[in-house]
C-alpha cells in the first residue's frame, strides 16, 4: 500500500481582481532563502546557565523567559558606540554567563558584560589568520597561517611549527570525510592544544588553472586519488606551560598512508586523549587512548571490524558528572545507536534503536539524559528524543509528523523544538523535558502565498525486490490527471544524502517548481545507497557504484512511465556529483529509460577521485579491478541514445575535471555527439548570481531536447 502526504499549494484566489505570479526562475534560485523563506527566529539560542533564551530582531538582542517575558538587552548601535567599532549588523554571539557574552568581527573577539554595560577587545589577531579556534575561558586562539599552526596566548604569540612546505598543521585532515570538520582541540581547561598534522609531501600535485587572470595561473592542488599514495597522518599536543610538543604514538611510530587519525577528544582530566584510529581499508577501527605528556598509547580500548567498511563520525562525548564515562555512536548493529563506555573499555549500556540516530543535542545539566535526533520509523521525518542513560530507555518528545531540530537548555527541562512538514513552513515550540508544549513561539505564513506553485507529494515506492524506496513528486498548480506531462527525474542516489523528507517542500529547491509550473513533473527517488536508512540500505553500492542504484531508479521510472498522466516518451534525468555520475550512468547504461540527460560535476571514472571516500566504498583499483571497470563511464559512450548535456566547474577541487575532459576525450574517440559547457572560475558547485544562468541553461536544454 502506497502512502502519500500531499502538499496542497493551489491557493484559492477570493478577489477576481487579485492574480498570482509564476516564480521566476532569478527568484527560485536567488531568493529561496531571501523573500521565500518562511520567517524564523534569527539566532535564536539558550542563554547559558538559565532557562531563558536570546534572540537577534532589526538589529537588537532580546531575551525572553520560558513564560515569554520578552526584554531588549542592547542594540547593535549601543554595541558600536560601545566598542568603538562598525559593525553593519548585530554579531552572532556566545553567552559565557547569564550576563555576559563574547562574538568575534573580523579577526578580533570582543566581550561585553550587560550588568555592567561595558565592553572591550580582548584579543586581535593577524589579519592572515585562518581556521580560528577561540578558547574563550582563556582568552586565547589557535589559528593557521598557511601551513603553520600558531597561537595567541592572551595576546603572547607562540609559533607551534614551524613546517617544510607540504606538510600542514592546525587544519582539517582526510579531505573533511569520519566527521573531521577542525584541526585543533583545546584541552579541558585550554591550556593545552590537540591538532592535526599532515604531510602531503607524497601526494601528487593536481593542477588547477584560474581563467581570470593574464595570463592564466596554475594552482597546485594536492588530490590522492584512489590507489594512490595518500597524505601521512599525525596528532601533536602542545603544552602552552611547558612549550613543549609531543606527536601521539598512533601506528607504532611509523608515518605512512596505511591509517586515518579520527575522532579526536580529551578525556576530562586534560591527561589523556582519545583518537580513533582507522586502517586504510576502512574495514577496522580501534579506540586508542593516549597519554599527552609522552605520546604513549595507553591501551586500546575497543576494536570495530566490517567485512564491507566502517565509518565512525562522532568523538568520544563524555558524560557530565561522570568523567569516567563516555558515549560512542556505532552503527555496528546496523543504525546508529548510543554505547555507553567506561575509560577502561568496558561496555555499560547501549540504546537498541531499529533507525539512526541522526545527531546528538545535549545532556542535561546532572548528565542522567541525553538528547538527540533520530528518524523515527519514517525515514522522511526527524525527531527528537530523549534517553535516559541509567536504563537507556527513550523518550520521543516530538509528535508532529515532519523534521524536527532541537536545541536544549542548559538545565535540560526545555528544548526548543524547530519544525516543519510537508503543510507547516516552520514552527518553532517550546516543549518541557516530557514533550509537552509549553508554548508556541512560531508559527510562519506561507511565504509563497503570493505566487503560484504545484503540489509535492512524498510516497513510497516499492522496488523490484521489495526494499521499500522513499519518493517525491512535484505536479503544476494546472495539473489535468487526463492530460500527459513531461517528466525531469532529479537524482542524487550516493552515501550520506538523503533528498525527499517530510518537510517544508519536501526538501525540493525552489527551481523544481519553476520548471514544473512550465509543464513538467519532478520526480525524484531515493534509491540504495542513499542516507538515512541504515548501514545496509547504504551499503548496497560496495564494491559495485552505479550498479543497484540504477536498478532502483529504473524500477521507480518505469512505474511512473505507467502512469496515465505521464508522456512515456519524454522523460529526462538531472544530477549533479554523485547525481551527475548517476545521470550519466543512466543515459548510457539503461539507454532509452531517458531521452535528456544534463549532468553536472561528474564522477566519470573513480580512478581520479580521493582516497578516502573511494576507497570506502570501492576498495582500491588493485583489490576490485572489475567494480572500477564496470562503473568507469567512459566504457559505456557507445550505448548513448538521446541527448546529453555535461556540466563543469573548471576549478572543481571535489570532482576535478579530469572527468569530464576524458568524457569529452572518449565521445570523440566514438564519434558520439554530447554537449559540453564549463562554468569559468567556479568550484564544483555554481553558487551566487552565475547560478540562474546554470539553471536557465539546464531548463533550455530540456525544453528545446524533452
Amino acid at each position: 500500500m502506497r502512502l502519500f502526504f500531499t502538499f496542497i499549494a493551489l491557493i484559492v484566489l477570493c478577489l477576481s481582481s487579485y492574480s498570482q505570479s509564476k516564480i521566476s526562475i532569478e527568484d527560485a534560485v536567488l531568493e529561496q532563502y531571501g523573500k521565500f523563506r518562511a520567517d524564523y527566529i534569527a539566532d535564536l539560542q539558550w542563554r547559558e546557565g538559565e532557562d531563558t533564551y536570546s534572540y537577534t530582531e532589526e538589529d537588537a538582542l532580546f531575551i525572553s523567559s520560558s513564560k515569554g517575558r520578552v526584554s531588549r538587552l542592547t542594540t547593535l548601535e549601543q554595541l558600536n558606540t560601545m566598542l568603538g567599532i562598525k559593525m553593519s549588523r548585530f554579531p552572532r554571539i556566545t553567552w559565557l554567563t547569564r550576563d555576559t557574552f563574547y562574538f568575534q568581527s573580523k579577526n578580533k573577539f570582543y566581550t561585553v558584560d550587560l550588568k555592567k554595560n561595558t565592553g572591550k577587545e580582548v584579543l586581535a589577531l593577524s589579519e592572515t589568520a585562518a581556521n580560528v579556534d577561540y578558547h574563550q575561558g582563556q582568552n586565547s586562539a589557535a589559528y593557521t597561517v598557511d601551513n603553520n599552526l600558531w597561537v595567541n596566548f592572551q595576546g603572547r604569540l607562540f609559533a607551534v611549527t614551524d613546517n617544510e612546505p607540504g606538510i600542514v598543521s592546525g587544519q582539517a585532515i582526510a579531505r573533511y570525510e569520519f566527521g573531521i570538520s577542525t584541526g585543533t582541540f583545546w584541552g579541558p581547561e585550554g591550556k593545552q592544544l590537540a591538532f592535526y598534522e599532515k604531510d602531503e609531501r607524497g601526494v601528487s600535485d593536481y593542477p588547477m588553472v584560474d581563467y581570470s587572470t593574464t595570463p592564466a595561473t596554475a594552482i597546485p592542488l594536492k588530490y590522492p586519488m584512489a590507489g594512490a599514495q595518500g597524505e601521512l597522518a599525525a596528532v601533536g599536543i602542545y603544552d602552552l606551560g611547558t612549550k613543549k610538543k609531543v606527536y601521539l604514538d598512533l601506528n607504532g611510530g611509523v608515518r605512512d598512508d596505511s591509517f586515518y587519525a579520527t575522532n579526536l577528544a580529551w578525556d576530562p582530566s586534560g591527561k589523556f586523549v582519545y583518537v580513533a584510529v582507522v586502517n586504510r581499508d576502512q574495514n577496522r577501527c580501534q579506540l586508542n587512548k593516549y597519554d599527552v605528556t609522552t605520546g604513549r598509547l595507553i591501551k586500546t580500548l575497543f576494536e570495530e571490524r566490517d567485512e564491507k567498511y566502517i565509518e565512525p563520525e562522532h568523538a568520544p562525548l563524555f558524560i557530565p558528572n561522570h568523567d569516567d564515562k563516555f558515549i560512542w555512536v556505532s552503527e555496528r548493529t546496523g543504525f546508529d545507536n548510543l554505547y555507553v563506555y567506561n575509560t577502561e573499555g568496558d561496555l555499560i549500556s547501549k540504546t537498541e534503536f531499529n533507525f539512526p540516530i541522526t545527531s546528538i543535542l545535549d545532556f542535561d545539566s546532572k548528565g542522567n539524559n541525553i538528547y538527540v535526533e533520530a528518524t523515527g520509523n519514517n525515514p522522511t521525518e526527524n525527531h527528537i528524543y530523549k534517553i535516559e542513560l541509567k536504563g537507556m530507555k527513550a523518550q520521543m518528545l516530538t509528535r508532529a509528523r515532519g523534521t524536527h531540530h532541537g536545541k536544549i537548555s542548559s538545565s535540560g527541562k526545555f528544548i526548543i523544538d524547530t519544525w516543519s512538514n510537508l503543510e507547516t513552513p516552520r514552527v518553532i515550540e517550546m516543549l518541557t523535558s516530557t514533550g509537552k508544549v509549553a508554548r508556541k513561539m512560531l508559527v510562519a505564513d506561507n511565504p509563497l502565498k503570493d505566487v503560484t506553485y504545484g503540489t509535492t507529494e512524498v510516497f513510497e515506492h516499492t522496488s523490484f525486490d521489495g526494499t521499500p524506496l522513499w519518493c517525491r513528486m512535484i505536479k503544476p498548480s494546472n495539473f489535468d490527471p487526463s492530460k500527459q506531462y513531461p517528466v525531469i527525474v532529479y537524482v542524487y542516489s550516493g552515501p550520506h544524502v538523503q533528498l525527499v523528507t517530510n518537510s517544508w517542500m519536501a526538501g525540493a529547491p525552489l527551481w523544481m517548481h519553476n520548471f514544473a509550473e512550465e509543464g513538467y513533473i519532478i520526480f525524484t527517488v531515493d534509491s540504495r545507497g542513499s542516507g538515512k536508512r541504515g548501514r545496509d540500505f547504504e551499503q548496497a553500492v560496495h564494491r559495485n557504484m552505479g550498479s543497484i542504484e540504477l536498478e532502483d531508479q529504473e524500477h521507480a521510472v518505469n512505474w511512473l512511465k505507467e502512469q496515465s498522466y505521464t508522456d512515456a516518451k519524454r522523460f529526462g534525468i538531472h544530477g549533479w556529483s554523485y547525481g551527475g555520475f548517476m545521470t550519466t550512468s543512466l543515459m548510457l547504461k539503461k539507454p532509452g529509460l531517458f531521452e535528456v540527460g544534463v549532468a553536472g560535476g561528474p564522477v566519470i571514472d573513480w580512478n581520479f577521485y580521493e582516497i578516502m571516500y573511494t576507497e570506502r566504498y570501492m576498495d582500491t583499483p588493485a583489490q576490485n579491478p572489475e567494480g572500477y571497470e564496470n562503473a568507469k563511464l567512459t566504457n559505456h559512450v557507445k550505448n548513448l541514445q538521446g541527448d546529453l548535456l555535461m556540466i563543469h566547474g573548471n576549478l572543481d577541487d571535489v570532482v576535478v575535471l579530469q572527468h569530464n575532459m576524458a568524457f569529452q576525450r572518449q565521445c570523440v574517440l566514438d564519434d558520439v555527439q554530447v554537449d559540453f559547457a564549463v562554468y569559468p572560475s567556479h568550484p564544483h558547485n555554481v553558487r551566487g548570481k552565475d547560478r540562474v544562468h546554470l539553471m536557465k541553461k539546464v531548463f533550455r536544454y530540456f525544453m528545446l531536447n524533452l
